[in-house]
């Protein structure tokens, strides 16, 4: 499949699963939300991180405050990524949620000057967003290429969270594409080996 090509066909896949998410019943999504917050909770890759990198969710996404909540109630360390120019993306400390701010595409980011998040050592999870999975656990994101780029010298564990009907066979994938190691959706949790 050559370049265009994929753009293309991810941009289909993009659109149609955004306008999907965009009609599933706020009451069923609240559902979805939660069974989702639970799963990732009782994972023991989170149960033993003294650090989660989460992103702040936009409207139709998967709700992750709950995570926040309790990262920040047993004293971890918790941090949200900032855009900053050439679509890079860094991530910053919070100690409370009130510390977020709308930001760049109306997503609420951590203001510049609180403490930068530094790969550092020590067990660090990050919570990747996602509008579908595939089986082997590569994701398509909105497409400007801000978690490839960071991910890219990330060493810690990848979660990303999903809803179950939002995992398709196959995404074409590009050389920066990375797996997670970790698919959760309201109804599984989904390992996948590391190489």
């Amino acid at each position: 499949m050559n370049r265009i090509n994929i753009k293309e066909v991810k941009n289909n896949i993009r659109n149609e699963y955004k306008e999907k998410r965009k009609n599933i019943p706020l009451e069923q999504k609240k559902l979805m939300d939660e069974n989702i917050c639970k799963r990732f909770l009782s994972l023991s890759s989170y149960r033993f991180a003294d650090t989660v990198l989460l992103f702040a969710p936009l409207q139709n996404e998967i709700n992750t405050y709950p995570i926040a909540q309790d990262a920040l109630s047993k004293s971890k360390k918790l941090a949200f990524p900032r855009c900053i120019e050439g679509n890079e993306m860094v991530y910053h400390f919070v100690t409370s949620l009130e510390q977020l701010k709308s930001g760049k595409y109306g997503i609420m980011e951590p203001t510049e000057d609180l403490p930068v998040y530094k790969n550092e050592t020590g067990h660090t999870i990050c919570v990747l967003p996602a509008i579908v999975y595939d089986k082997k656990g590569y994701r398509l994101g909105y497409g400007k290429g801000y978690y490839d780029r960071f991910l890219s010298s990330f060493n810690g564990v990848k979660v990303g969270l999903v809803y179950n009907d939002f995992i398709i066979s196959e995404i074409p994938i590009g050389r920066y594409d990375l797996p997670s190691d970790i698919v959760i959706t309201e109804k599984r949790v989904i390992s996948f080996a590391k190489n």
